[in-house]
C-alpha cells in the first residue's frame, strides 16, 4: 500500500509520493465534508455532494487495501473509470443541456481542486504548538 517500503519492482518514490498525496487529499476532503457540510436548499445537490464523497471514500478504501505494487496503478486509473462514467451519464442528457461542456467544466474544476486542499492532520491546532507535519 502507499507509504510502505519500496520493494524490488515496486512503485517508484514519485509514484509513492503521488499516491500518498492522493490519500492525504481524499482524507482532507472527507474530513471537511463531515465537519462542515455545505448547506443545501435543494435535496438534489445534497445527494450529489454525498455521492461525490461516497465515491471518494470507496476509492480510498479500495486503494488502501492494495499492496504497494497495485495501489498507485489503481489510483492512476481512477480518472479513466470516472471519465467513462461521466461520458455514459452525459450521453443520457438532452443535447440542449450541453452535457459535454458541463462534464469538461467539472473535470477542470476537479483537476484544480487538489491545489486548494488544506491537509487534515486529524486534529486542530496551528503548527506553532511544538510540532510540524511532514
Amino acid at each position: 500500500m502507499c507509504g510502505d517500503l519500496e520493494e524490488e519492482d515496486g512503485p517508484s518514490s514519485l509514484e509513492e509520493m503521488l499516491c500518498n498525496r492522493f490519500i492525504i487529499n481524499v482524507r482532507s476532503v472527507l474530513a471537511e465534508a463531515e465537519r462542515h457540510p455545505k448547506p443545501q436548499n435543494d435535496p438534489v445537490f445534497a445527494w450529489l455532494d454525498k455521492l461525490f464523497t461516497d465515491a471518494l471514500s470507496r476509492a480510498l478504501k479500495d486503494i488502501q487495501a492494495q499492496d504497494a505494487n497495485d495501489s498507485y496503478r489503481m489510483m492512476a486509473l481512477l480518472p479513466l473509470v470516472f471519465a467513462r462514467l461521466a461520458g455514459f451519464l452525459a450521453a443520457h442528457s438532452s443535447i440542449q443541456d450541453d452535457p459535454l461542456r458541463k462534464v469538461m467544466e467539472a473535470l477542470m474544476h476537479g483537476y484544480a481542486e487538489p491545489d486548494s486542499i488544506v491537509p487534515d492532520h486529524g486534529h486542530d491546532h496551528d503548527e506553532a504548538q511544538g510540532h510540524q507535519h511532514y
